[in-house]
């Protein structure tokens, strides 16, 4: 039986030049890099070095680099390191219906302290329009925060559009976007966007887990999330994690390096995948934009099949996909992120998300097709609700 691995978008495997290179930092050069000797230098200087790599790639400055120890904890710094060091005497954050968890719970956390918190809708397509973010805007606005792309979707967000929208309306409303699912698929740069803040996970470009990162503007103040010690220039305690920085470094340098052939490679097994799918089995709709989407993101529904279904036979035929995010994992809500594009509770829950990488084949794709036509077979025949009136069709 064929092993696929279908879920990129949770984790990406930890490519092994990344791991070689991270490798003497765990037991021959082990230093803490906060320590004056030579052990510390040799790791201060590996986690100078990432972050040179990772300011080159995203086209930032050295000291605008701040090491987390994942994305999540990124997400909350900007939130509530906005709110903390905000002098407005009310405070409003605007974000989107279909952020990530980290994100949206996080608000929920803040809400509780008195923080205004607006969520703007998507249209269908699951895109945040500029318009719809300026109508949401007053004078107590600190900061908006709309991801670059959505980890269910795919749905790549016009941010260097709606960032600019913002700034025109009141340049002093700070911007931040999490590009987690962005880096190894779009050319993210930091002044291109013209973004305040922006935050990312090394494990989703073929690096390693437990790191992450936040970029914040020269000049841009928030307060710090976790005391400690002098660790990210005072801003965010505890010993460096220096193999996972190494990784880090490594991963998004090369992530950049082969951008453009991995996008291509990419995109054109996604949209095999998608063409087949659309031709073989009848009644399933493609959720969010169909051409504005990451390289490797398919969702999709299959009307009349349950997805927890579809993905228990899936896995039983040697192949990994996921419901949505690996965050919300264990809910049997239907996804938030498609009911908040419109789509009906009872096609929400019968959506299954493919999320493809690099060392995915063609033939994985071909594959998977054959299987998921006879699982949704027979899913349907168990269905009550199926009935099969007319010529087979897309979904709308």
């Amino acid at each position: 039986m064929m092993k696929v691995y279908f879920d990129n978008a949770a984790t990406t495997p930890l490519d092994r030049e990344v791991f070689e290179c991270m490798l003497p930092y765990f037991c021959d050069q082990y230093g803490n890099p906060e320590s004056q000797h030579f052990l510390g230098r040799q790791a201060e200087y590996a986690v100078i070095h990432a972050r040179e790599q990772t300011s080159k790639a995203l086209g930032a400055l050295e000291h605008e680099i701040y090491f987390t120890g994942s994305a999540t904890e990124a997400n909350n710094w900007v939130l509530k390191g906005t709110v903390f060091a905000s002098k407005n005497k009310i405070k409003k954050i605007i974000t989107s219906a279909i952020e990530h968890s980290s994100v949206l719970n996080c608000l929920e956390d803040l809400e509780k302290q008195g923080v205004e918190v607006v969520k703007v809708m998507p249209d269908k397509d699951g895109i945040i329009s500029p318009d719809s973010i300026i109508d949401a805007l007053d004078n107590n606005t600190v900061l908006v925060s709309i991801m670059l792309a959505n980890n269910e979707i795919g749905t790549v967000q016009p941010i260097k559009e709606i960032c600019q929208a913002v700034k025109k309306y009141n340049p002093d409303i700070l911007f931040h976007t999490d590009a987690v699912q962005s880096i190894g698929t779009l050319d993210v740069k930091v002044t291109d966007l013209g973004v305040d803040m922006l935050t990312l996970s090394a494990h989703k470009f073929y690096g390693p887990k437990g790191i992450g990162l936040l970029y914040v503007k020269k000049g841009v103040k928030i307060d710090r999330l976790i005391a400690g010690g002098n660790q990210e220039r005072g801003l965010r305690g505890g010993t460096s994690n220096v193999p996972a920085i190494v990784g880090l470094g490594y991963a998004i340098e090369n992530a950049y390096k082969d951008l453009e052939e991995n996008s291509k490679y990419i995109r054109n097994l996604r949209d095999r995948l998608i063409l087949k799918i659309e031709k073989n089995i009848p009644y399933v709709r493609l959720n969010g934009h169909r051409t504005k989407r990451l390289d490797g993101n398919v969702n999709i529904s299959f009307q009349y099949a349950e997805s927890q279904g579809i993905l228990t036979m899936l896995d039983m035929k040697g192949i990994a996909a996921s419901v949505g995010s690996a965050c919300t994992a264990g809910s049997f809500k239907p996804s938030y992120v498609l009911m908040a594009t419109g789509v009906a509770e009872e096609l929400a829950g019968s959506s299954i998300r493919l999320s493809l990488g690099k060392h995915n084949k063609v033939e994985e794709i071909d594959y998977t097709v054959e299987m998921l036509k006879e699982i949704i077979e027979n899913l349907r025949k168990l269905s009550p609700l199926f009935v099969n009136i007319g010529t087979p069709k897309t979904l709308g």
